[in-house]
């Protein structure tokens, strides 16, 4: 994109997808030159959402309250929570009263019109999708630096809203998967054809590194398994293909 815009690229793919990660996908917010300028205009492109697009058409009554569901979906990306867990939230914490069929109504809307994906549950045993606790991933990941007031990065949730977001555009069907008591974090098919996909910022630490081959151990089939980190240093073990995000996603890689 910055090439489409005559800007200058680093020849440094680590700078340019550290800009992405905060910057985002949003094409005009590259002509701002700072973090408060491009926050103000991801918050303008929401607000012209809410007002053109929500507003009009679903029917807000409570304005506050639905930004407050919004604003606990957008900082919350990446973690599995439950309808029922946005209305203990807000009727017992926040003492905000809110109907669980209204909180399932908002998260329709704001995946309607994109600010928000649902990935949902998958058990690999039955084959079988699970209802109940799901996950959300941002449509870009500047709708939640919007929120913060400082650039810090939680790499955990943010490397996998890119990955999901990755997979999806590049034509799978994405869910988090169930074995057994872990969890993989994505399951993608085209039909019957499937790839497991567990995700990390490194593996530098051997404890790490056990962790994120576990779910692996625990799948029956022999479908392939990849292992995504921002490690420089790429092992071979178990069969389980270990890439680099940055390099996947640089050269548009297919898994």
């Amino acid at each position: 994109m910055k090439r489409h815009l005559g800007m200058a690229v680093s020849a440094d793919k680590n700078v340019e997808f550290n800009e992405y990660l905060i910057n985002g996908g949003f094409p005009k917010a590259l002509q701002f030159p700072d973090a408060e300028a491009r926050r103000f205009y991801t918050k303008s492109v929401i607000e012209e959402i809410f007002n053109n697009d929500i507003k009009t058409n679903a029917k807000i009554r409570n304005r506050s309250v639905f930004e407050r569901v919004q604003s606990y979906i957008i900082n919350n990306f990446g973690s599995t929570f439950s309808v029922q867990t946005l209305f203990d939230y807000f009727n017992k914490v926040e003492k905000t009263p809110i109907k669980k069929e209204t909180i399932r109504r908002y998260i329709g809307i704001l995946t309607n019109v994109k600010i928000i994906y649902e990935c949902p549950r998958f058990d690999c045993k039955s084959r079988k999708s699970l209802a109940g606790e799901q996950k959300y991933y941002l449509a870009d990941l500047s709708i939640y630096f919007m929120t913060v007031t400082d650039n810090r990065i939680n790499y955990g949730p943010a490397l996998e809203n890119l990955v999901y977001l990755y997979l999806r555009n590049s034509g799978y069907s994405v869910s988090v998967g169930r074995i057994g008591k872990l969890e993989c974090d994505f399951i993608v098919r085209r039909t019957n054809d499937y790839r497991y996909i567990q995700v990390a910022m490194t593996i530098a630490e051997r404890e790490t590194e056990e962790r994120e081959y576990r779910p692996f151990y625990q799948i029956r089939d022999n479908y392939p398994k990849y292992l995504l980190t921002l490690d420089p240093l790429l092992q071979e073990r178990d069969g389980v293909k270990h890439k680099n995000i940055i390099h996947v996603l640089a050269e548009n890689e297919i898994l």
